[in-house]
C-alpha cells in the first residue's frame, strides 16, 4: 500500500475513534470539509501544513499520522520498509524512522528539506505537549519557534515545544537533512 493510500486510511479511522464528523474536524482544524474528504478518499495529497493541522485536530503530532495503526512485534525498522512520503507543496521528504513497536511516545523522523524550501506550520497549543528536537545532519537551516529565529549549522540541535507558528526554511544552495526526534 502506497503512503497516500495509507494516510487516506489513518486519518478517516483516527477521525472516526474520536467521534469526529468530517464539519466536527473541519471546525477544530480550519480545514475545509471536502478536502478532509478527499484526502480520506485518496482523492487529494494533502501538504505538509494540512497533515499537520488534521494532527493537531486529532489531538496528535504530524508523525502519529505516518505511525502503523497495529504495531509490529518487531523491535528493528528496516530503511526498505520505513514510510517515506514527500510533501507536494515544498518538496521536503519525511522518512519514519522508529520501529512501530517502540515506545509511542518518542519518535525519530529523517528529513531532506530541499534548497530555497520554506514551510510554516501554525501550530497551536495542544491536549498534552508535543516536544521536538532537531538535529541538523547537513546543510543549513532557518527555524523560527514564535519570534525566537535559529540559524542553524551541521551539528547543530534545536529543542522546542510545538506551541506556536514554527516556520523552517533553507536558505542553503543544497539539501538539508535533519533528524527529528518527537515526544509527546
Amino acid at each position: 500500500m502506497d503512503i497516500n493510500t495509507r494516510l487516506a486510511e489513518r486519518i478517516r479511522h483516527l477521525r472516526k475513534t474520536a467521534g469526529l464528523s468530517l464539519d466536527a474536524l473541519a471546525d477544530k482544524t480550519g480545514v475545509s470539509r471536502s478536502m478532509i474528504s478527499m484526502i480520506e478518499r485518496n482523492q487529494s495529497s494533502a501538504t505538509a501544513v494540512v497533515l499537520e493541522r488534521l494532527a493537531a485536530g486529532l489531538g496528535l503530532s504530524l508523525a502519529d499520522l505516518f505511525s502503523a495503526e497495529k504495531p509490529a512485534a518487531a523491535p528493528l525498522s528496516r530503511l526498505a520498509e520505513q514510510p517515506v512520503w514527500r510533501d507536494p507543496q515544498s518538496g521536503y521528504i519525511r522518512r519514519n524512522v522508529s520501529p512501530s513497536s517502540a515506545n509511542p511516545d518518542l519518535q525519530l523522523v529523517e528529513v531532506t528539506f530541499p534548497a530555497g524550501a520554506r514551510i510554516a506550520y501554525e501550530t497551536g497549543l495542544r491536549q498534552s505537549p508535543v516536544h521536538q528536537q532537531i538535529w541538523l545532519l547537513a546543510g543549513e537551516m532557518h527555524i523560527s519557534v514564535g519570534e525566537a529565529v535559529y540559524a542553524m549549522l551541521a551539528g547543530d540541535c534545536l529543542a522546542f515545544e510545538l506551541s506556536c507558528q514554527t516556520t523552517f526554511h533553507n536558505p542553503g544552495q543544497t539539501d538539508a537533512r535533519y533528524l527529528v526526534a518527537i515526544h509527546n
